[in-house]
């Protein structure tokens, strides 16, 4: 670790102007030291991260980073720049920069660097050094550890964060380093102090003796400090995951409170011993992602945030915990927001949220589609089309008959098929409740079927099923009612609530609303169905397996999650699959035809995309979209409308929701389908050369970088980014 960074590798006067040109700048002395390899190669590693999330964090830090296979060692380069450079921070530009580099495979190596930096930036004497560092060799050394350790324990988030250094408590600790104690720090769920006091909530007590306390009384009156566990999370799992943890932590030092903190980083998680949650009085939830077993801390009183909540205010979320506990307002099930409702920022609006329940519910359907829609097309290809009217294979199934074994796959993939509301159902009301939401759910979604309510009954059933148990959850509960919640109380009242309501109220007009809606698909012919094939190929382009992707793709499976769906579905299913196609291939294609206009990483990446597009794996693309959205996106926007509407024009069926290529022998006119995606292909990789032939050359000796390619492009999203 000693030489992870060193003095050739600092830059104190780092003039750069883009986060590009910084992380240009500080990778340059990184190959000269011979850590990487590939200049160009890597910086688009480091695209593609930054692409992905920002990594700009409050007051005033940069932290761009990347796992590469341009990478030799672990490598760690500091800038410090005077003017500043946005790295996405919602406060403003960066001025101290940290560009962090592993090899492809260093994944420990990779964590260990960012998870210790980022606790190391929130003690503000760090960062107050670091920005008064007179010389490369002292600021490396800072950073390595081996000056003396500046004083934390502030309570507050750092002076990186705040903009000035406040009084220090007496206790101090040594964090001064990226090296000291970096394995300790970087394992999930460390809190850096001894493991044994760490079981015990950090006071050195037996966990057993610590577990009888119970929560139900004043700790004060117990002779014992206030105890909080805390959980904190974000969504690359590293920076601000672990400067939460520390927020938290000082905050706590602070205030007299013993509180210890599980750090649910992208390389997994320690779960806290189950005594010390016990032991507990309160939680805090500081995430940005679902909190991973969430029902272990059911019945504390429970603060539920944002990770950034934790890292600017920590002291407040303490106070609130306590304020909680002392109301006696405890949690019967998962606290307060659920994982898909918290996976955004503190305020998120409900159009958002209500979003994010329906994609949890979608992605958890998509399987059930792919398995259920390919068994049953594969039926028809073996049996025939009469292969619906086949009898139950437990009533007649002959091994030596193509016709059995078509009915087998037919009748296998109706029943998978059958599972689709309810899931859609299930996994919304778990998006909103958590795991309480299952039942009500599940049991929505089957008599959504039962009524013929389809699809738009699995929506409303998924909803109402959150909502019923999101409501009985703030209902005040005796203590003696709270362990019986979970699994009697809550399943019962729910079910009940949701199938009074989905049988007697709302079931028959949704109902209507689905036969309505498919006599219109049904209906769809000439012009209208050609515009729809049209708008649904931008959807399915516009972001790549995105939301916008996901509402195109399921409505199409919609129409086709029936036993006999109609000659309409059918094509609309088609047109989607089509067009979901075009933006791989086209990078590929273009990729081969005008490689120049392509950095090397590109070029390589381009290779793959030929089997994702053939796939129908529309995010093949998302690399090339990331590096360069304003040309790429639009250009596939456009072709994907094409091929959506000539695949309507000409009539393509398709049964299967998913294969691509690999199905085309199952697709109704495979000839004017596969004309269809060709043309789509054609049209965004010339509009992708044209938009890319008219950018501004770079002049002077960087004009070119290996292979031809050109520096003035975007370099991220060579391959698909397998940075943290």
């Amino acid at each position: 670790m000693s030489d992870m960074i060193t003095a050739d590798l600092v830059d104190l006067d780092l003039s750069a102007d883009t986060k590009e040109a910084a992380a240009r700048a500080l990778a340059e002395r990184m190959v000269a030291l011979g850590r990487v390899t590939d200049l160009d190669g890597f910086l688009a590693d480091v695209a593609a991260r930054e692409a992905q999330m920002p990594t700009g964090l409050d007051g005033g830090i940069g932290i761009p980073h990347c796992r590469s296979e341009h990478v030799t060692e672990p490598t760690l380069a500091f800038g410090r720049s005077t003017a500043g450079v946005d790295f996405g921070a919602a406060d403003g530009p960066a001025d101290l920069i940290f560009l962090i580099a592993a090899p492809a495979g260093a994944d420990d190596a990779h964590l260990t660097i960012l998870s210790s930096l980022a606790r190391q930036l929130m003690n503000a004497e760090f960062t107050a050094a670091l920005r008064s560092a007179g010389d490369a060799a002292g600021a490396a050394a800072l950073i390595r550890g081996e000056e003396p350790a500046p004083a934390t324990g502030t309570g507050t988030t750092t002076g990186a964060t705040e903009g000035t250094s406040e009084d220090t408590t007496e206790e101090t600790r040594d964090t001064g380093a990226v090296s000291a104690a970096a394995s300790a720090e970087a394992a999930p769920g460390s809190t850096g102090e001894d493991p044994a006091e760490a079981a015990a909530g950090g006071t050195g007590e037996d966990p057993a003796e610590t577990a009888a306390g119970g929560t139900g009384e004043d700790p004060d009156e117990r002779g014992r400090p206030f105890r909080i566990v805390a959980v904190t999370s974000c969504p690359t799992g590293i920076a601000h995951t672990y400067m939460a943890a520390e927020s938290l932590e000082n905050a706590g030092r602070e205030a007299g409170v013993d509180l210890v903190v599980e750090t649910q980083g992208s390389a997994g998680f320690t779960r806290l011993d189950p005594a010390v949650i016990a032991a507990a009085d309160g939680v805090i939830f500081a995430h940005d992602v679902p909190v991973r077993d969430k029902e272990r801390f059911a019945g504390k009183a429970t603060v539920d945030t944002g990770v950034k909540a934790a890292i600017n205010r920590p002291g407040e979320l303490i106070g609130e915990v306590r304020d909680r506990a002392a109301r006696g307002e405890v949690t019967s099930a998962s606290p307060g927001a659920t994982p898909v409702e918290r996976g955004g920022e503190t305020g998120e609006g409900y159009g958002t949220k209500l979003r994010k329940w329906l994609m949890s519910g979608v992605s958890y359907m998509v399987p059930f589609v792919a398995a259920g829609g390919l068994l049953i097309a594969l039926g028809f290809a073996i049996g025939g089309y009469e292969i619906n009217k086949a009898p139950s294979v437990m009533d007649h199934f002959v091994w030596t008959q193509a016709d059995s074994w078509g009915a087998l796959l037919f009748q296998i993939g109706g029943v998978a098929f059958a599972f689709l509301v309810p899931v859609l159902a299930g996994y919304i009301a778990y998006g909103m409740a958590d795991r309480p939401g299952l039942v009500p759910g599940f049991v929505g979604g089957s008599i959504a079927l039962t009524v013929n309510a389809g699809f738009l009954g699995g929506l409303a059933a998924g909803l109402l099923s959150g909502g019923v148990v999101l409501a009985i959850q703030r209902v005040p509960i005796p203590k003696a009612l709270r362990g019986i919640m979970p699994v009697v109380v809550i399943p019962l009242i729910s079910a009940a609530v949701v199938g009074f309501l989905m049988f007697v109220v709302i079931g028959k007009p949704i109902a209507s609303a689905q036969s309505g809606m498919t006599d219109w698909l049904n209906g769809l012919s000439g012009a209208n169905a050609i515009l729809l094939g049209a708008l649904l190929g931008l959807m399915m382009c516009f972001d790549l397996g995105g939301p916008v992707n996901k509402v195109a793709y399921t409505f199409a499976t919609a129409g086709i999650a029936v036993a006999s769906p109609s000659d309409s579905a059918m094509k609309i299913m088609a047109a989607v699959m089509a067009a979901g196609m075009v933006p791989p291939l086209a990078m590929a294609l273009a990729t081969t035809v005008r490689g120049r206009l392509f950095n090397a990483a590109e070029r390589e990446n381009g290779k793959a995309a030929w089997v994702l597009g053939a796939s129908f794996i529309s995010e093949g693309a998302i690399p090339f979209a990331a590096a360069d959205p304003l040309r790429v996106i639009p250009s596939s926007m456009v072709g994907g409308a094409v091929t959506g509407a000539l695949s309507m024009a000409f009539g393509a069926t398709l049964r299967a929701p998913h294969g691509g290529i690999f199905v085309v022998p199952l697709i109704g006119n495979p000839l004017l389908y596969l004309v269809a995606i060709a043309a789509g292909v054609c049209v965004t990789t010339a509009l992708v050369i044209v938009l890319k032939g008219l950018r501004k050359p770079v002049t002077g000796a960087a004009a070119q970088g290996p292979g031809g390619a050109d520096p003035a492009a975007p370099t991220p999203g060579a391959k698909q980014p397998v940075a943290a």
